[in-house]
């Protein structure tokens, strides 16, 4: 006999599978501190985004308390000393800095930006290629409970081989939203970090609180595909670390076999006979109750 509840038992239960394996896209917004307006729109969008406070930032104690009250991760946006020539902000860090230096500047970040879980480099690309100056960071990182998210601002980072023999787990962003403010560059960078989700699992973004990235954002966000979940960067640190930001090929690679070719479709003798709906569900939900996550799931209540 049809039975609605054992149809909504089966639904329920496929679509918590489904989001198992949904592409899991992290986004962060950097720079908060300076632009309270903007990021106030930022605090209006979804949880899962998290933000990035600038230390010395005017706002940052202010801006970092109420992104932690409304239910976001928070993160240190640490300023490191960059290759090119120009003036360096107040507390950044640089390779020749001394161990001593390092901590006591990551110290008082913490103190001024309360709630972070973790820390991300802004600039950065002369600090995060010295291996010596990103030990130096790891070692006094080891001290607190952070993740790092390396903002990839190099290729030759070295922020995972100075974290080796620490504690500290290490992120790296895959997209840059807004290299560009033009508005058309910024759609284009947002549906990218959604593909390579969908391709490969999971992506971060990292954006920043500019007028245009916070307008694509807020007409962007609520179409995200359905296999798309929007996650926070600690929900990441147990994925397998991707080691660049390769764009997703344009065109599949072909076969190694250029020969091979696909069978011919399986034809039946005998006409298959039709599986009355309500085994069919009956089937569906056996399926659904032996999945592992299902088995999980009874184990914990």
């Amino acid at each position: 006999m049809f039975q609605p509840s054992k149809v909504s038992a089966a639904l329920c239960g496929l679509f918590l599978s489904l989001s198992a394996h949904a592409g899991k896209l992290s986004i962060v917004i950097d720079d908060f501190g300076y632009r309270p307006a903007e990021e106030n729109k930022v605090l209006q969008m979804p949880t899962a985004i998290s933000v990035a406070v600038l230390p010395n930032a005017p706002h940052a104690r202010e801006m970092a308390t109420k992104a932690h009250q409304g239910g976001r991760e928070v993160l240190i946006h640490l300023p490191m000393a960059p290759l090119s020539k120009q003036p360096l902000e107040k507390d950044t860090l640089t390779p020749e800095m001394s161990s001593a230096e390092i901590e006591r500047i990551i110290r008082e970040a913490t103190s001024k930006v309360p709630y972070a879980v973790g820390l991300n480099n802004h600039m950065g690309s002369k600090m995060t290629s010295s291996l010596p100056g990103m030990q130096k960071v790891m070692q006094a990182l080891n001290h607190y409970n952070y993740y790092f998210l390396d903002s990839m601002t190099i290729g030759n980072s070295q922020s995972i081989p100075a974290s080796q023999g620490t504690h500290v787990k290490v992120l790296k962003r895959r997209v840059f939203l807004d290299d560009s403010q033009n508005e058309a560059a910024i759609r284009t960078q947002f549906t990218r970090a959604v593909k390579l989700a969908q391709r490969d699992g999971y992506a971060i973004a990292i954006g920043h609180p500019h007028p245009t990235t916070v307008r694509v954002l807020q007409q962007m966000l609520p179409t995200l595909p359905a296999d798309i979940m929007l996650v926070r960067p600690s929900q990441l640190l147990n994925e397998p670390l991707h080691q660049g930001t390769t764009l997703p090929p344009s065109k599949p690679d072909k076969p190694e076999n250029p020969r091979f070719r696909a069978p011919g479709l399986c034809k039946p003798s005998k006409p298959v006979p039709q599986v009355p709906q309500s085994r069919a569900v009956e089937l569906v939900t056996e399926s659904i109750e032996q999945s592992q996550l299902v088995k999980s799931i009874k184990q914990l209540f």
